[in-house]
């Protein structure tokens, strides 16, 4: 089958393609691309002129290397498919399957000869020995489901149809999630479907396989209760707190421990807050945004849509999925939904919301914390209003056509 090429990461891979010294670490949320991002590499690689022999494709979940599961017989499996006078190019795929893959991918590194191209499906791939024995001998690309841009690429590549109207499009994108198989799954049921046997996957293989879960049901209530407020302002001592009065005694150290599970599957996502005074950090309180909104539908039988955290939720990964680091910042009693500080140490300021067009109260709740933001970065309102408005040199801009034109924060 053909594949849809994902442009925006292929763009950010290909300047280390033929690199030697430095391993290609591609993380992400299970089923989120990452393999058919590097069937697309290898793709690219042989219209280039690359030799189908030195390219060596090792997906580890695949059936017949069930068995591949030390370093000695990772080892043997490369070794026998190196061509000794051409430039090899590695792929392996969920290499966190196999115990002490750092020393085997690092010695045909150091060995040269060898393009190594690797993905894994959580924050354990770049933990321990990878991260402490590879610093700045790996780079890592980050992948995300599909933002809504690519959901109505992808559904074109493969002739769905896509609404004239993009609310009701953003509506589908935000009800059926952005994992790229379901994109040709028909019914909104079976989509579900497919979410849920995800998050059980992820459940199965990346937290329970390698996190001590000792009570089940109380990690099951704290997932719920993380992926039910996303997007909401999350204290551990009141999250502590609320779990004992329901009779859940657990220790603020599980607590915390069952929650880092969450973040280290890529299940969620950490945003910490900013202090716009201080230019710090603050401790204490986050929010927590989820890798696919499919995830809050699937493992709910709420339908309701609550515009104001799910927008920013879409905003939060397509700001992320730019390279930038997004947190929320605070200005005195006022909060501004993001600050997204990009890779050259640019800043620019967001605030989030379905409308302001209803009141003049929404419009100055909006505008007022970037009003009080005195710098010179940009400033955005992102609403998904197309009669679009000035006030303060705020720009107002529509949130499906400013990612369809795959613009910047």
């Amino acid at each position: 089958m053909n594949l849809f090429v994902r442009e925006k990461y292929l763009k950010k891979i290909r300047g280390f393609y033929h690199t030697e010294d430095i391993i290609k670490v591609i993380t992400g949320v299970r089923r989120c691309g990452k393999s058919s991002l590097m069937e697309m590499i290898a793709d690219e690689l042989k219209k280039d002129g690359i030799l189908e022999e030195q390219i060596i494709y090792l997906d580890l979940d695949l059936r017949k290397y069930r068995k591949i599961r030390t370093a000695d017989q990772l080892e043997k499996l490369i070794k026998d498919n190196i061509q000794d006078k051409r430039l090899n190019y590695v792929f392996i795929d969920e290499v966190q399957n196999v115990d002490g893959f750092e020393k085997v991918i690092n010695g045909f590194r150091e060995d040269g000869n060898c393009s190594i191209f690797i993905t894994g499906s959580n924050s354990y791939l770049l933990s321990g020995e990878l991260a402490t024995k590879l610093t700045g001998r790996y780079i890592e690309f980050e992948m995300y489901t599909l933002s809504f841009e690519e959901y109505e690429q992808m559904k074109s590549f493969y002739g769905i149809k896509i609404d004239a109207n993009s609310q009701v499009e953003l509506q589908n994108y935000i009800l059926e999630g952005g994992f790229p198989r379901s994109i040709r799954i028909e019914s909104l049921a079976d989509k579900r479907s497919y979410t849920q046997s995800v998050a059980l996957e992820i459940f199965e293989k990346d937290i329970r396989k390698r996190v001590k879960i000792r009570n089940r049901e109380s990690f099951e209530t704290i997932r719920n209760y993380l992926i039910n407020n996303f997007g909401s302002t999350t204290s551990i001592n009141n999250l502590y707190n609320d779990l004992r009065k329901n009779g859940q005694l657990i220790s603020r150290q599980t607590l915390t421990h069952y929650i880092k599970a969450l973040v280290d599957a890529k299940v969620l996502y950490e945003c910490c807050r900013f202090d716009m005074k201080s230019r710090k950090s603050l401790s204490g309180e986050k929010k927590y945004y989820l890798s696919d909104l499919s995830f809050f539908f699937a493992l709910n039988t709420d339908n309701r849509i609550n515009y104001g955290p799910v927008l920013e939720n879409i905003v939060f990964f397509y700001a992320k999925s730019t390279g930038s680091s997004v947190s929320v910042g605070r200005i005195g009693k006022l909060e501004c939904d993001f600050i997204c500080r990009s890779t050259s140490m640019d800043y620019s300021y967001l605030q989030v919301a379905y409308t302001i067009l209803q009141s003049k109260e929404t419009e100055d709740r909006e505008y007022r914390p970037l009003e009080q933001i005195k710098d010179n970065y940009p400033k955005y309102v992102v609403t998904t209003d197309y009669l679009l408005q000035k006030r303060n040199g705020i720009e107002h801009v529509n949130l499906m056509e400013y990612m369809k034109a795959e613009s910047v924060f």
